[in-house]
């Protein structure tokens, strides 16, 4: 037997003497830890590492699961890599391209104009079910770039190589299955064995992965109900396609060729163009429904401030005249905050809102009454009242913006047709590769972290520490309700994370090896890493991103 090392594990509390070299997965069977749902990888001294990964020294290691937002990570990455197996040993040659997350799964079409029959559908679902089943071991490793890219080539992966040749390196990283090759961004699981619950539909012009929810991993809904936000992406997909920018090694490529003020002018130009469309359909409503009212909801840094502001430009030169109110300003006093399951404060739970003081000064603006506004200082916990009182004339739409804004509980003194509902987010970005994509909370996580560092002083942990709060509030408060909206508005730029990257990373390296959140901030540095940086200063004063990185002409 080789020298005995210990393995403090978080999951039992318990102190493991494991052979040094055992890989995490037999320290794991050796000393008996079983979890309710499969453990598909760990923190290892706060970094996340594959099962297969071998120790050599005292180690503190926490197994996590589908039901950890991590953990679901792998779990959609796992399943990508099957699809990618499956797809290619029932059609060989054939580019299947996973086009964007979609709730719990993704969307998926060929990009060849050969529509899938249901019976293709089935077949794909069978195969990767036969690959779970058979329990390949996927196995992560390294090897000299110029091998890695003659992989790549013999299975078409273009995208992939483009990527290698704007980022080069000696050696990368990818995974193997069998006798299969790719490479996802992050952890997997040690096989495909570890996949459970799964089903593939008929959605669009390809088909949709439906995956379980990481809080309820026994079950896959059978249905897609999110058609608005399905066109959202389709739109955002063939504009980035038309542009020559629909992954990251294209966008790279683009920036080295010097054509990132391009990309920035007609990203910024698009989303006036999207503005100005909601002002005019506002404006429409205004005629013929007698709207008076635009609520603009979105999950944390989706830039709902700046697009507020933006859109009551648009609705001047309409000859409107919109009068702006946050939602934050009607949170309760901080004794009466709700608490969520951690005795935290919920600040994303409605109750966390004032509803009656709102609706009743709703109610009384509508009427052409004068009311004091109030103004929530967050420092204190305490509400303040405007020294000038508000007043709506005939041309007014009042503008409010918070998170709740389409939940029908928000303003039911207000009748729906007074009401345009706006949904704003970054629903989707620049793909890594044609089967990876960039989550769309990394793009929020990112602005967040960056806009918290630069307006209220605080350094990445407390940000990170917070998110996973945020994202359970979205879960529950916000998401929901998504599909209510008239219309919906996709705040993400196709160049903003080539811009977040200089001024995320020094944030990101301040996070210190010692806390949890450690393996968080080196999964977003390595992300980062992929990406030619763009310099901000072609960016303009108005633009949503300013928001975010500072140097807007909107006063916040």
């Amino acid at each position: 037997m080789g020298d005995v090392i210990k393995v403090v594990c978080k999951n039992t509390s318990a102190e493991i003497e494991a052979e040094m070299g055992r890989s995490l997965l037999e320290v794991m069977q050796m000393a008996g830890i079983v979890g309710r749902y499969p453990y598909l990888a760990a923190y290892v001294n706060n970094r996340f590492k594959e099962l297969n990964y071998k120790i050599y020294t005292p180690v503190t290691v926490e197994f996590i699961d589908i039901t950890h937002f991590e953990g679901y990570r792998i779990y959609q990455r796992t399943i990508s890599f099957i699809l990618q197996k499956a797809v290619w040993d029932l059609f060989p040659g054939r580019k299947l391209h996973i086009r964007h997350t979609l709730g719990s799964g993704f969307y998926c079409e060929f990009d060849d104009s050969d529509e899938l029959s249901t019976g293709d559908i089935a077949r794909i679902k069978s195969r990767m079910a036969e690959i779970v089943a058979e329990n390949i071991p996927i196995v992560r490793g390294k090897l000299p770039t110029s091998e890695l890219r003659r992989e790549y080539a013999a299975f078409g992966f273009d995208d992939r190589i483009a990527l290698l040749d704007t980022r080069p390196r000696l050696y990368s990283t990818c995974h193997r299955m069998g006798g299969m090759v790719g490479y996802f961004y992050g952890t997997l699981a040690p096989s495909t064995g570890y996949i459970g619950a799964f089903d593939l539909m008929r959605y669009g012009n390809g088909f949709y992965v439906a995956l379980p929810q990481h809080s309820d991993p026994d079950r896959v809904s059978s249905s897609v109900q999110l058609d608005k936000m399905f066109d959202i992406f389709h739109e955002y997909q063939m504009w980035v396609n038309i542009m020559g920018v629909p992954t990251v090694g294209e966008l790279n490529a683009k920036v080295l060729s010097g054509d990132a003020s391009e990309l920035i002018k007609i990203a910024e130009a698009f989303h006036e163009n999207k503005i100005a469309g909601i002002a005019s359909a506002i404006q429409q409503a205004n005629l013929s429904s007698g709207t008076r009212m635009a609520l603009i909801s979105g999950p944390s840094s989706s830039g709902k401030t700046t697009f507020a502001k933006r859109l009551g430009i648009q609705l001047r030169i309409l000859g409107l005249d919109p009068v702006l109110i946050s939602l934050d300003d009607y949170f309760v006093e901080r004794d009466r905050t709700p608490r969520d399951e951690n005795g935290d404060y919920d600040f994303e739970a409605l109750e966390a809102i004032d509803l009656e003081t709102l609706n009743s000064h709703l109610k009384r603006l509508f009427a052409g009454e004068s009311v004091e506004i109030p103004r929530y200082d967050f420092i204190s916990g305490k509400r303040q009242w405007h020294d000038r009182p508000l007043r709506l004339n005939d041309r007014s739409i009042l503008i409010m913006e918070g998170i709740h804004g389409l939940n029908p509980r928000l303003t039911p003194a207000i009748p729906d047709s007074a009401k345009f509902k706006i949904y704003i987010s970054c629903f989707t970005s620049v793909a890594m590769d044609n089967f990876s994509r960039i989550p769309t909370t990394d793009n929020r996580l990112l602005r967040r972290l960056i806009r918290d560092n630069a307006t209220r002083g605080y350094k990445a942990l407390p940000t990170l520490q917070r998110w996973p709060s945020v994202r359970r509030g979205e879960e529950r408060h916000i998401f929901p309700y998504q599909e209510n909206a008239d219309v919906m508005f996709n705040s993400s730029l196709f160049y903003e994370i080539s811009v977040l990257r200089a001024k995320a990373e020094p944030i990101l390296r301040e996070v210190p090896d010692t806390e949890p959140e450690y393996a968080e901030a080196r999964r977003l540095l390595k992300f980062l890493d992929n990406f030619i940086p763009i310099d901000p200063d072609e960016i303009p004063p108005t633009s949503l991103l300013r928001e975010f990185i500072g140097g807007s002409s909107f006063k916040y």
